[in-house]
């Protein structure tokens, strides 16, 4: 799998990362243990899981994997903190206090001493950035952490993070990207190219949308008819998003491969993107986006999916004529 730097750092990670979400509810250890060893076989390296994921169950089953499937020094780690996980005054949030709890349990649960990537989950208006901030320096600079980055920020509060001052730099920004959801390219990804931040997309395959699962009804066993994700579905199933999988599924037929393979490239291959995050249920799902590695899309192919997929730029993303 091909490495691409991480923003405007050294950190070298692979161009597709491997997501834990489902983990510990349904995907469980074993098939996490599986997940692991066909990712770091393909050539993958970037894993990123979230302080609440499963309540802690991803990091802890991710922790159990750790020298049994693949080396520590093999991956690059990354995770999240500042959504509530427990009530009190640390248990969520971006103060100071909250984040360094919440980096101290994110170590214990994975058995590490130090996180490759910690990234601030959500922006929190209650706190000034400059705590949040000051708190990622701190594990930083006490080798807890190596880099920092941010996450689900919009364009003006990626900026203002990116000019407070700060001893290391945020080098990454994690954020909803596909071809169902474009949103990102008014004001976030100009701006994150602009202070050096790279794009780490997540839902690169529109919830599961894209690979059209969905085009006949929901299968029984997907996401869609699940109790806890069928709302995180349903919201990218509408008649523009039936277009763009229609859309998708005809460049896939033409270039003889998936529609998953067809979408996950698109997005990794836009500007500024460093490595979709794919999240599968089981084994065969996460193979079926590794083999997206070996596509390239022609340029006539990515420009019909650009044209159909465009959203509306207004003033002032809109150049004034």
């Amino acid at each position: 799998m091909q490495q691409r730097y991480l923003g405007r750092s050294g950190l070298r990670v692979s161009r597709t990362a491997l997501g834990t979400m489902t983990w510990g509810r349904d995907t469980d250890p074993d098939e996490a243990a599986t997940q692991l060893m066909a990712f770091a076989d393909a050539g993958g390296t970037l894993v990123d899981t979230a302080d609440v994921y499963s309540d802690g169950e991803a990091e802890r089953i991710l922790g159990t994997l750790l020298g049994e499937i693949v080396s520590r020094d093999e991956l690059v780690l990354a995770t999240k903190a500042v959504a509530r996980r427990t009530e009190g005054p640390f248990g969520g949030g971006a103060s100071r206090g909250a984040l360094l709890s919440a980096l101290d349990g994110s170590l214990r649960r994975i058995g590490a001493d130090h996180i490759d990537l910690w990234q601030l989950h959500a922006w929190d208006a209650g706190v000034p950035v400059e705590e949040s901030l000051s708190a990622l320096d701190h594990a930083i600079s006490a080798g807890k952490v190596r880099y920092a980055g941010i996450s689900n920020y919009s364009g003006w509060q990626l900026a203002t993070a990116a000019l407070t001052p700060t001893t290391y730099p945020l080098i990454s920004t994690q954020v909803e990207y596909s071809l169902l959801e474009r949103g990102i390219e008014r004001e976030v990804a100009p701006a994150a190219l602009h202070h050096g931040l790279g794009l780490l997309p997540w839902a690169p395959l529109g919830r599961g949308v894209l690979t059209g699962k969905y085009r006949n009804g929901t299968p029984p066993d997907s996401r869609g008819a699940s109790t806890h994700f069928a709302g995180y579905v349903e919201q990218h199933r509408n008649d523009r998003a039936a277009r763009i999988v229609q859309a998708v599924a005809t460049a896939a037929e033409g270039l003889g491969t998936s529609a998953l393979c067809v979408a996950l490239a698109w997005v990794r291959d836009r500007p500024g993107v460093v490595a979709p995050v794919v999240g599968a249920r089981d084994t065969n799902q996460l193979i079926a986006s590794l083999e997206a590695e070996q596509l390239t899309l022609p340029p006539a192919i990515r420009a019909a999916l650009d044209d159909v997929s465009a959203i509306e730029l207004g003033y002032p993303e809109r150049p004034m004529p």
